[in-house]
């Protein structure tokens, strides 16, 4: 299927590994102008260098810690003209809900939600003279149903849902469309290496691991197996495409069944 992205200029927050690096090379496969963005210059250039090559596509990159304004400000005006930005940065950690101190609620509200909200508000003008635009927030499954392990994270990106619907009604009548989708537990970067973590500390293989987590932490999840960056990016591009022009306003599941809900 052809997704009609050729020549879109898109903004990947927190591209260069996991779901963000999966979304940045599926934009750019589908010929989409992509912006990889990450905190270290080396490893931004390393990504723009292997999507380059391997998808034929233009690829940009942008060094800088895009939770922070000045970053934030410096790549919108680097790059004018954004038509497609995909609000991927986030951080997760797993700790007990007495341990979490202020300071990590507010850094996870700073990283996970306030990074998405300066982004689109700083790219919304110019979408708005061209009476198109997509914006994307990559929330989670934990927006839904709240993990006792890591509350702090679970407030992040149910706040992110509610951005994402407001922002859906601030444009309506545009050509602007506003979207979450909500991954379940995925074999990210970060997800890998915690299980494997797990993994050696109790002399198990990983997929022993695996299946004890679908088993215990998310017995409701369809598919039993953590899904795969690819699985959901595949849904982050054809939202983000002209095809998906009347899905606005929606949490998008990708979720392996983890939500037990048929809505």
């Amino acid at each position: 299927m052809d997704l009609n992205l050729n020549g879109k200029l898109a903004l990947v927050s927190g591209s260069t590994a996991g779901i963000g690096h999966a979304i940045a090379r599926t934009l750019a496969q589908e010929g989409a102008r992509v912006i990889v963005n990450g905190r270290s210059e080396a490893s931004v250039d390393e990504v723009v260098t292997q999507l380059a090559k391997e998808t034929g596509a233009t690829v940009l990159g942008f060094a800088g810690d895009l939770s922070q304004a000045a970053a934030a400000e410096e790549v919108v005006k680097r790059h004018p003209g954004i038509e497609i930005l995909v609000n991927n940065l986030g951080i997760f950690e797993p700790k007990p809900f007495e341990d979490i101190p202020d300071e990590d609620w507010r850094r996870f509200f700073e990283v996970n939600v306030l990074s998405g909200v300066r982004l689109s508000r700083l790219v919304l003008p110019a979408m708005k003279r061209a009476n198109w635009g997509r914006i994307i927030f990559i929330a989670s499954e934990s927006a839904v149903q709240i993990p006792p392990e890591m509350v702090h994270y679970g407030m992040s990106k149910t706040a992110q849902i509610a951005v994402a619907r407001g922002l859906a009604e601030s444009v309506a009548g545009t050509g602007i469309t506003v979207n979450s989708v909500l991954p379940g537990p995925t074999k990210s970067r970060g997800v890998g290496d915690f299980v494997e973590q797990l993994a050696s500390a109790s002399d198990k293989s990983f997929e022993q691991v695996e299946a004890e987590f679908f088993e215990h932490v998310r017995p409701t999840s369809l598919i039993k197996r953590f899904a795969t960056p690819q699985e959901t990016a595949n849904l982050v591009a054809y939202v983000a495409s002209p095809l998906a022009s009347a899905t606005t306003g929606a949490a998008l599941r990708v979720d392996g069944g983890v939500v037990k809900s048929a809505f």
